[in-house]
């Protein structure tokens, strides 16, 4: 199945990655790699700042991570990696990608860094994909067969409802919006963080604990919102939000043609278009959200339309804003779309 919009593969020159081995930084950004054999932080690579908020949540000062996409204001779909990310995914003892087609250049930076990392896949560990979007590069590859069935079961046992294919049958990759997900992920980290420190173990797994409980806060707000407002409709210019949406109990009715066309980056059709358009000047949708990162004339069209009619627009994003870590990201967004519900 074509999965919606992946981030590109990586296109390294090869005289960059021929270098890499005499290659080496002392910024203290993470980019040096891992000193674990000598006793220094466990070295992490993260393909986004979620998840690498995420691993230093839970890792603590044990931890030294470098988030290879980082910058809000970048769209995370146009990323292109050099030789210094490479070294920095060659030197990692634990590698965190969302999976599902999602980053795909993760693959990429693997294979040719020769890394040995555990890799920690969320698609994989989230148990949302049914199948669908399994990376080569999953726990599985690096000795954790058991491990990510284990946590990939766990995670589908507590997602509820959110564990559903998404809108029209498409998988949606965006598992960074689903809260359960990231509980079971941080719990994996810890695991892996765990099997390089030994000695941290535990404040690993009670750091994942206390991240886990921040999740469960959010999650029972998300309940709150069901309660008032489940089967309410809503619309997007992108599926980003779709698992938060889920959790909430509200109802999806974008086009399908339309959340497709955008998330291939392909031309929408005027149907496709008008019929999208439509659902905001007959009154059918409560609210917008529109990927930030993202547009094109036709999302800038429909946020008019939103406009226009009087409907209450959430902006949402795939990258942390900057100041927020992901408990704090989240709450905003359950706060904007709570604020727009009773608008």
């Amino acid at each position: 199945m074509k999965t919606s919009r992946a981030l590109p593969l990586l296109a390294l020159p090869a005289a960059a990655v021929l270098v890499l081995s005499g290659c080496a930084s002392g910024d203290g950004s993470g980019a040096t790699g891992s000193s674990s054999d000598d006793g220094g932080a466990i070295a992490v690579v993260a393909s986004t700042n979620v998840y690498g908020d995420i691993a230093k949540t839970v890792g603590g000062d044990a931890v030294d991570v470098t988030s290879v996409i980082s910058d809000p204001s970048q769209d995370p779909h146009s990323f292109e990696a050099d030789a210094r990310t490479q070294l920095a995914v060659s030197r990692a003892d634990v590698v965190i990608q969302n999976g599902g087609g999602y980053d795909e250049f993760m693959h990429t930076l693997l294979d040719a860094s020769g890394s040995e990392a555990a890799v920690v896949d969320a698609v994989e560990v989230s148990g949302l994909d049914d199948g669908h979007g399994a990376d080569d590069h999953g726990s599985d590859d690096h000795g954790d067969e058991a491990h990510a069935d284990e946590t990939g079961e766990a995670a589908g046992a507590s997602g509820g409802d959110d564990a559903h294919e998404h809108d029209h049958g498409e998988f949606n990759e965006h598992v960074f919006y689903s809260l359960p997900s990231m509980a079971a992920l941080a719990t994996a980290i810890a695991d892996e963080l765990g099997a390089v420190d030994a000695a941290q173990a535990d404040t690993f797994t009670a750091n994942a604990q206390a991240f886990g409980e921040q999740i469960a806060d959010l999650e029972a707000q998300a309940a709150d919102i069901e309660a008032a407002h489940g089967g309410e409709s809503v619309a997007y210019t992108e599926p980003v939000p779709g698992y938060l949406f889920d959790s909430m109990g509200l109802v999806n009715v974008t086009p399908a043609d339309f959340s497709e066309a955008i998330e291939q980056g392909d031309d929408v059709s005027p149907a496709a278009l008008n019929e999208t358009l439509k659902l905001f000047s007959d009154g059918s949708v409560d609210l917008l959200a529109y990927n930030e990162q993202t547009s094109s004339p036709e999302t800038e069209q429909v946020e008019q339309a939103a406009t226009d009619a009087g409907v209450a627009i959430v902006p949402v994003t795939e990258l942390l804003p900057e100041g927020d870590d992901y408990v704090s990201w989240q709450q905003s967004n359950i706060d904007s779309i709570t604020a727009a519900l009773e608008k």
